[in-house]
């Protein structure tokens, strides 16, 4: 990488395959009961709707962040992106995957899957903190340091 631009992927796409790959692997395994599964089956369509909901959420993130934010042509001309969806979340493509698989979860009606979200949360926690959000530091120093104060990670402020 050099110095002073960023990474056009960075280190996204191994996290999403990674959370690709373990939510899709934990709900076959519960489709065929090789984990176990705990349901409550009054909150059947309540799961289902919410999960689709969620889908949907990641979807608009990753629009918003695709296409109104032009964040690929953003990174090639080296700009620190803080409008449009970036005002709210300073990861949206991130969020996006992590809201699908939340999706994905609550739509498989497994419980115990809802484990994976808060894992999954952690994990890309951890490294964006470790890799990109310290290069944006490093590139743009207090500008990122402010930005950040005000704008969660993946989930948007409420309040």
């Amino acid at each position: 990488m050099d110095e002073n631009h960023l990474p056009f992927f960075g280190v996204g796409p191994y996290l999403v395959l990674i959370m690709g790959i373990s939510t899709i692997t934990s709900i076959i395994l519960t489709y065929y009961h090789l984990i176990p599964v705990i349901t409550i089956k009054e909150l059947n369509m309540v799961l289902i709707s919410l999960g689709v909901v969620m889908i949907v959420i990641g979807a608009v993130f990753w629009l918003l962040a695709i296409f109104n934010s032009r964040i690929d042509k953003r990174i090639e001309n080296n700009e620190l992106v803080t409008t449009g969806i970036y005002a709210h979340v300073r990861h949206p493509i991130y969020a996006t995957f992590l809201y699908i698989s939340v999706g994905l979860i609550l739509i498989s009606q497994n419980i115990i899957l809802l484990i994976l979200p808060e894992i999954f949360w952690a994990f890309l926690s951890l490294v964006m903190k470790k890799t990109e959000e310290k290069w944006l530091i490093d590139l743009y120093g207090d500008e990122y340091i402010i930005y950040s104060k005000k704008v969660n990670r993946f989930i948007p402020k409420v309040i």
